[in-house]
């Protein structure tokens, strides 16, 4: 089998499987947040932070438990990594340097995940398992809350109420995150990947050439399945998913990609369920499809083009990628992590073909939509839905509906000032960093690539990926600071529109439909909804691509 149809066979496999999960998870998550009932377990967590499981939260109370929650992780975080040095298993290493704490403690709150040192030589094993790879879980669990909030927005009826961020995230966190990750990490040790408690100081081993290694091990798997299933992205070792310690054959590749997607292409299903119009998610899960097929052949086709001596003499843009997995299948990775709010690599994207580069950027100027990030995937294709509706309400000179819901003013607005915020933060960023000496100070490269590193950064930052360019050397005060800052206002302040959303949509009563009405479960509303999206983020990123990717693949 040659190499295009391996990878045709590998994409159209990952398909398969996503299809086949899609309605029993959907439903699943359905259930979990429709119940009632609360475990012995979740009832003890409760008592432990006084919290009444029963009594329900406006969207400003609900606004305000996502930020404390959030408050106290940072700091919790920070200090932890500040202390490393006191506690067990640090394996010798120093306290981690004040701005880097910083920013990786707001990363792996904010779900973003971005790493600006190795972690193999940077942190101890419980830091590493009580710090971030708990944040794994709690920063995916707040993702989906904040989605359940807005859908329950869609739902009820004249109410001030979305529901308690305290049950929705341990609920998220226990009964869906967990179970899932444990099975993951299972599977995946059965495949090579490492979990252990090893001190690298006692694994010195001899190489082939004479000389010595270092072997660093670690508890990699149980991390490694939340950092896919949660779209968190932080890898173990400073190679991420490259290194075969995480990802350690090609149908581990396979799994771990398909971990990524598992769950927000199921909450689609979830969406229509609790909104108790299942088509409605389906169309969800349409545009999604489209928008994410559309990025996958394209990054597939641009990594397959080999221009210049060497590409050629060996059929495809092979730079950077990992020989075990091959072109076309570390494309789809590639695709699949900057699409979701993951961030995780497993072949390097500084490297691919400037087009190549520039679908890794798209997708995450796209919002991230398609299917997103865990929870923040569905909560921005419900808002670019609204924006949809209303465009077409002016175009026929009607008040729109969605789901039964008017949108008017106060909604529009909550819906732009969403969509403002990623790109204010992307475009400002890139210009500071620009702009100033501290900013240029980590460019390696000049030009057109030069930019389009700075570019990526931002854009992963102010998107809460994680991922980077590479070629840019970011572990400075400069780059820690101003990263950081994105990936803050990134996550919090497009929650906070989201939930103020979802309040005013959840006081309103229902509008029923009329002749005038827009079909939103059909392909006509799929089309618009994908169309919006792509010219949305055409208009407010094509300058800046322009000058960075596109003028390099032009020269």
């Amino acid at each position: 089998m040659g190499p295009t149809s391996a990878g045709i066979l590998f994409l159209g496999s990952l398909l398969l499987a996503l299809v086949l999960t899609h309605r029993p998870l959907g439903d699943y998550m359905y259930k979990v947040y429709s119940g009632t009932r609360h475990s012995r377990v979740e009832r003890v967590l409760y008592r432990l932070i006084g919290v009444d499981p029963g009594g329900e939260q406006r969207w400003g109370v609900y606004a305000r438990s996502v930020l404390a929650f959030s408050v106290v992780s940072v700091l919790f975080l920070y200090g932890f990594q500040r202390v490393q040095d006191r506690l067990l298993l640090s394996l010798g290493f120093d306290p981690v340097k004040p701005d880097q704490a910083w920013n990786t403690a707001v990363s792996f709150v904010t779900n973003t995940n971005w790493q600006s040192y190795a972690g193999e030589s940077t942190m101890g094993h419980l830091v590493q398992m009580a710090g971030l790879a708990v944040q794994n879980f709690v920063s995916a669990a707040v993702g989906m809350a904040v989605a359940v909030a807005l859908v329950r927005g869609f739902a009820r009826r004249k109410s001030d109420h979305l529901g308690n961020f305290w049950v929705d995230l341990t609920r998220g966190s226990l009964r869906i995150l967990l179970p899932i990750a444990f099975a993951g990490a299972v599977v995946l040790v059965s495949g090579g990947l490492v979990q252990n408690f090893w001190d690298p100081a006692h694994h010195t081993v001899d190489t082939v050439a004479g000389g010595t290694q270092t072997l660093t091990g670690g508890p990699v798997a149980s991390q490694e399945a939340i950092k896919e299933l949660g779209t968190n992205g932080g890898g173990f070792f400073n190679a991420n998913s490259a290194h075969p310690f995480e990802n350690a054959a090609a149908w581990t590749n396979w799994l771990e990609i398909f971990l990524i997607l598992l769950i927000p292409f199921a909450l689609p299903r979830t969406f229509g369920r609790m909104v108790d119009q299942v088509r409605q998610g389906y169309a969800i899960t349409a545009v999604m499809g489209v928008l994410a097929l559309v990025s996958v052949s394209l990054t597939m086709i641009f990594q397959g083009m080999h221009h210049g001596t060497v590409p050629t003499a060996v059929g495809a843009a092979t730079e950077g990628t990992e020989a075990r997995f091959g072109v076309l299948n570390s494309a789809v990775f590639a695709a699949a992590t900057t699409l979701t709010s993951t961030g995780a690599v497993d072949s390097f994207h500084d490297s691919y073909t400037s087009l190549g580069g520039m679908m890794t950027m798209v997708d995450m100027m796209l919002g991230e939509v398609a299917p997103g990030g865990v929870g923040s995937g569905l909560y921005g294709m419900l808002v670019l839905a609204v924006i949809t509706v209303f465009v077409a309400g002016l175009m026929v000179g009607r008040t729109p509906e969605y789901l039964g819901k008017r949108i008017g003013a106060r909604e529009i607005k909550f819906a732009a000032m969403y969509f403002l915020v990623t790109p204010a933060l992307v475009l400002a960023g890139s210009a500071a960093a620009m702009a100033t000496g501290s900013g240029r100070a980590g460019l390696l490269n000049s030009g057109p690539h030069g930019l389009s590193e700075v570019l990526y950064a931002f854009t992963s930052a102010s998107n809460n990926n994680g991922s980077a360019f590479a070629g840019l050397t970011v572990d400075t005060v400069w780059y820690d600071t101003a990263l950081g800052l994105c990936m803050a206002f990134g996550r919090f302040l497009p929650i906070i529109f989201v939930l103020a959303l979802a309040g005013s949509l959840a006081r309103q009563g229902h509008t029923p439909e009329s002749d005038g009405t827009l079909p939103t479960h059909r392909p006509l509303f799929v089309g618009l909804v994908a169309g919006v999206t792509v010219v949305l983020v055409a208009l407010t990123f094509l300058p800046a691509l322009a000058l960075g990717p596109l003028a390099e693949g032009i020269h």
